[in-house]
C-alpha cells in the first residue's frame, strides 16, 4: 500500500510539473500590489497532496507568490501547524492580518480566498 501511495505520488508531481498553468500577465504596479498583499500568507502543504496541487496551481494561475511550508517534512512547520491551526491538515493557507491570525482549511475555499484577493488588486 505504501508502494502504491508512493507512485500515485510521483505520477501527480510529473503531472502538475508537465501541465504547469501559466501566470496571468499584469502591470509592474499592479504585481508589486499582489505581491504585498500575498506577502503574509503561508501555505502549509505535502508536496504531492492533490489538494495542495489544486491551490499551488490556483496560485500559479493568478500569478501570486505563496510562501510554502512543507508540513510533512519538516518537523518545525508540522508543530506550528498542530499548535497554532489546531489540526495536521493539509492544505492549510496562515493569513496574517494586523495583528489578526486567520487558518483557513480546504482546497476550495482557499482557492475562492485567492481569486477574490486576485480580484480586489
Amino acid at each position: 500500500m505504501q508502494f502504491v501511495r508512493w507512485f500515485l505520488g510521483r505520477l501527480i508531481l510529473l503531472f502538475d510539473f508537465i501541465f504547469t498553468p501559466r501566470s496571468k500577465k499584469r502591470a509592474a504596479e499592479q504585481q508589486q500590489k499582489l505581491d504585498a498583499m500575498t506577502a503574509n500568507l503561508k501555505l502549509y502543504q505535502f508536496k504531492a497532496c492533490p489538494f495542495c496541487v489544486k491551490v499551488r496551481r490556483a496560485a500559479k494561475r493568478e500569478g501570486l507568490k505563496l510562501e510554502t511550508r512543507d508540513a510533512k517534512n519538516d518537523e518545525q512547520y508540522r508543530q506550528e501547524l498542530l499548535e497554532q491551526g489546531g489540526k495536521v491538515k493539509v492544505p492549510c493557507l496562515r493569513i496574517e492580518e494586523q495583528d489578526e491570525v486567520t487558518w483557513l482549511y480546504e482546497s476550495n475555499d482557499i482557492v475562492a480566498y485567492l481569486e477574490k484577493l486576485e480580484k480586489a488588486a
